[in-house]
């Protein structure tokens, strides 16, 4: 199955006002539109490329020699690149305006289209792993070429003990489409979904982004309507979470999987253990972090007990401010540049050449991404910009992805695409570089503090929120696995973690246990929310030895990034004396967020 970008970052943002020349996307490096001769074009190689792959190489894997096996693989390399290409410009469209029919038909209909044309290709995986591991080293050792791809074999392979049978995998292949609507079906739901706050009709977006508001009672009347809105969509969102987990239990069971995360962990080529030390590392330190921050801002805020529209709201020290596109991409570039000028120039055409999407707009689909596309074209990033400082943030964070997605395209189609949890690598690291350049220029003490405490919860929500959603996801299929899950228990379920991860300093109103229904990765890919939490860690633990100033740090970063997804995160790390399966490695990168926390609490004396 060829999958649709999706957005991958809690974004605050909603509204409307003028934030300068916000750029769009032009998609023409793509296709100049959805009846462009390229298109049918591709369309039409691609139906033929799939049958006469399938042709000359079913059944005939095991018989090829070297140099064989290489042309196949640059064969089967071709198809996956002209089909990443017609989804991307698909799907992109789509999350343009989710609400538009015409828009979600002609998705619908190329991801129809592509599913039957490349479920002949379902055999090349399958008969891949009926190859004897001695047969297929020895191959591997006569050609050079074809040695490059071991890592795509290994992940292949590494699927083995779980595949089944031939008719059986094409048959879940040409399934795939109908898990897919639900997907729709929650995406279009959201984007449709109406808040009226003081008299104000809003999307989700300007809804979610007044929870940052500097006035306490818009931020209370936001969460109210949010819970409000939600509790009215309760059973679509409870259907589709049922509907989905279920048919993952089903396919779990099925293929032998032993946990409903083994998956993820397979797909992130990353070992359970090093999930599960990351996960108890997070939940040991809930009071250091999360319990004893919050706490502080209970303090600033002067209240007994904080409310959930509390948890994201600016410092009373801080002056209300909107940050201008133009002002935010300067602010950027200039921390990418002082890094390295080569970052620098990568970053610079997706603001010249239209390469993002920044603007809120009707049906837009909420949240941001940075999507790679395909390795012959450039990524695209999608924002919902606002002027807030976070929303800077979150350009760091997806031009971050960009330049690493653009630095991994010279490894090909099927070894530039990085595993979840090293994904998130260039993407905190830009936001942590973003975030330095704004400290340093800090004039005043209570600037410093604003600035601080402002990462601290950015960082307190990649890694304390992303695990939580982890622990509900966890026990949400365990659950399933039980029966129909009704909204009162998955409702139940989310409480369960929220106390536990924000701390003693919240109440929780009612209505909020119906907030884990907007969260779009639950749906489109679960258990993706610890690799947020992975990636800080990694680079929390990073930038401790790039402050250490060691020489060759910046070309040693820019090769892990052009490794894409051709290394394991143990050889991309070594070089810098990191080690991810070290259960002291995730306390290593923890103690930074810990040591901003004491540094705020020491401006407190």
């Amino acid at each position: 199955m060829f999958q649709l970008p999706f957005p991958v970052r809690d974004a605050n943002a909603g509204g409307g006002k003028d934030f300068g020349d916000l750029p769009e996307w032009d998609l023409d490096d793509l296709y100049t539109g959805e009846n462009a001769a390229e298109l049918k074009r591709d369309l039409d190689w691609l139906e033929q490329a799939c049958r006469s792959f399938a042709e000359d190489y079913e059944g005939k894997l095991g018989a090829l020699d070297a140099d064989g096996l290489l042309d196949c693989v640059l064969r089967n390399e071709k198809i996956n690149q002209i089909a990443g290409r017609i989804m991307s410009f698909a799907g992109l469209r789509y999350y343009q305006q989710t609400t538009d029919g015409s828009r979600a038909k002609f998705m619908s209909d190329m991801q129809e289209k592509i599913t039957n044309f490349t479920t002949p290709l379902v055999f090349f995986t399958l008969e891949l792993n009926r190859l004897e591991d001695n047969h297929l080293d020895a191959l591997l050792d006569a050609n050079d070429d074809l040695a490059r791809y071991k890592p795509v074999f290994d992940r292949i392979r590494a699927m083995k003990p779980y595949q089944l049978s031939d008719e059986m995998e094409k048959f879940l292949h040409d399934l795939g489409v109908v898990g897919d609507a639900w997907e729709r079906l929650f995406d279009e739901t959201i984007a449709g979904l109406e808040f009226e706050v003081n008299g104000e009709i809003l999307g989700i977006e300007g809804t979610l982004n007044l929870l940052t508001d500097p006035d306490r009672d818009n931020r209370e009347a936001a969460a109210r309507e949010l819970a409000s809105v939600f509790q009215n969509n309760v059973k679509t969102f409870a259907r589709i979470h049922n509907t989905q987990a279920k048919e993952k239990e089903v396919l779990d069971r099925w293929r032998g999987m032993e946990t409903a995360q083994t998956a993820r962990h397979l797909s992130n080529h990353v070992e359970p253990e090093v999930v599960e030390a990351l996960r108890n590392a997070v939940v040991n330190n809930y009071p250091k972090l999360s319990h004893r921050y919050y706490e502080l801002k209970r303090k600033w805020l002067g209240l007994d007990k904080m409310q959930v529209w509390d948890r994201n709201a600016p410092l009373p020290m801080e002056e209300p401010k909107t940050v201008g596109w133009d002002t935010a991409r300067a602010t950027v570039m200039e921390a990418y540049e002082a890094f390295d000028p080569r970052m620098g120039e990568i970053a610079k055409p997706f603001f010249t050449d239209g390469w993002i999407d920044a603007g809120v707009k009707p049906g837009k689909a909420p949240g941001a991404f940075a999507h790679p596309t395909v390795t012959d074209v450039h990524p695209y990033v999608m924002l919902n910009y606002l002027g807030k400082p976070r929303d800077v943030m979150t350009l760091a964070h997806e031009l971050g992805h960009g330049v690493h997605q653009v630095l991994a395209a010279g490894q090909g189609e099927m070894l530039s695409s990085t595993p979840l949890t090293l994904a998130e690598t260039a993407s905190v690291f830009g936001e942590m570089l973003t975030f330095r350049k704004m400290l340093d220029k800090a004039k005043t003490t209570s600037e410093r503090k604003v600035l601080l405490a402002g990462k601290v919860e950015d960082m307190i929500n990649t890694v304390v929120r992303q695990i939580a959603f982890y622990d509900f996801e966890c026990k949400l299929h365990e659950a399933r696995r039980g029966g129909e899950l009704t909204p009162e228990d998955i409702n139940a379920l989310w409480m369960s973690v929220q106390g536990e991860s924000l701390g003693p300093a919240f109440e929780f109103m009612e209505g909020y246990d119906t907030f884990w229904a907007y969260i779009p990765h639950f749906v489109h890919s679960p258990f993706y929310v610890y690799a947020y939490a992975f990636g800080d860690g990694l680079v929390n633990a990073l930038y401790a030895v790039y402050q250490e100033g060691k020489p060759g740090f910046e070309d040693k970063y820019f090769d892990m990034l052009k490794a894409g997804g051709s290394k394991h995160h143990k050889d991309l790390l070594a070089p810098f004396g990191l080690d991810a399966s070290d259960p002291a490695f995730w306390d290593k990168g923890l103690s930074m967020i810990s040591g901003m926390i004491d540094e705020l609490e020491a401006m407190e004396d």
